[in-house]
């Protein structure tokens, strides 16, 4: 494992498990605990970690992660997450893409559509879209620009979606309460409520590692979801929960 996705790894593992001491990394990463300390040591000077001794915390659980990093998280469950969501579309759909690193996954299968017009708040996105061999429109939002997550938000990107109305929203989420419902650590989530209002329907992308995670921003209720595509590793109350809220649920494995 190289040192980048090893350290992606070990802030996903300290998600889950809290605080944890360096031995505990390295017997679970079949690494040394020299090799754990420079890991960590990278994280720490990118604020992702606080060292303790003999251990480590992540900074804050509430912290949100930069997209380039999001990237390399549970990257084969996103990309089948992301195939599956590609069936949804057809020619001729108005589509909105947020900027999770779930629905940037999608773009290379948009290859086999014509006819199709995506609006994003994401530079990734589009950066993307422009290098696809086919008949497509595309429109940003405007607004203000946030290197972490590579997209436009602020009023601007709000008011620029309430001018739209689209076939179908794929939305990613950094937790999925069933309560609280689609949240997110982004404290500038409004563009992604005013992307809600804007579309038919509303198709939510998530691994299910994001199930019984309540972030502080609520960017819509699980009422407002139509399709929820997730893989198996949910859990069946969750998975029953949400059927009998009437969500359609889309599941993959790794055999799909």
């Amino acid at each position: 494992m190289k040192p980048k996705q090893r350290q992606v790894a070990i802030l996903e593992y300290l998600q889950q498990h809290g605080k944890t001491a360096v031995d505990e990394l390295a017997d679970h990463f079949s690494t040394t605990g020299t090799t754990i300390r420079k890991d960590l040591t990278s994280l720490e000077k990118e604020g992702a970690v606080i060292r303790t001794y003999g251990g480590v915390v992540l900074n804050r659980d509430d912290v949100e992660q930069p997209i380039d990093r999001k990237t390399h998280i549970n990257t084969d469950k996103k990309k089948q997450i992301a195939q599956a969501a590609s069936k949804l579309i057809k020619d001729g759909d108005s589509l909105v893409f947020d900027a999770g690193s779930t629905v940037l996954q999608m773009v290379p299968h948009l290859t086999k559509f014509n006819n199709i017009t995506v609006m994003t708040n994401s530079l990734h996105i589009v950066n993307e879209l422009v290098e696809l061999n086919n008949d497509q429109t595309i429109l940003m939002p405007g607004g203000t620009y946030r290197k972490g997550s590579a997209s436009f938000h602020g009023s601007l990107a709000e008011s620029a979606f309430d001018n739209f109305s689209f076939d179908k929203l794929f939305i990613g989420a950094d937790g999925v309460d069933l309560k609280a419902g689609v949240t997110t650590f982004n404290e500038v989530y409004h563009v992604s409520t005013a992307m809600c209002r804007a579309a038919s329907r509303i198709i939510l992308l998530v691994d299910s590692s994001k199930f019984g995670r309540k972030s502080p921003n609520v960017v819509c209720p699980l009422s407002a979801v139509d399709t929820l595509i997730t893989d198996k590793g949910i859990s069946p109350e969750y998975l029953q929960a949400l059927e009998d809220m009437g969500i359609n649920i889309i599941l993959v494995d790794k055999n799909d």
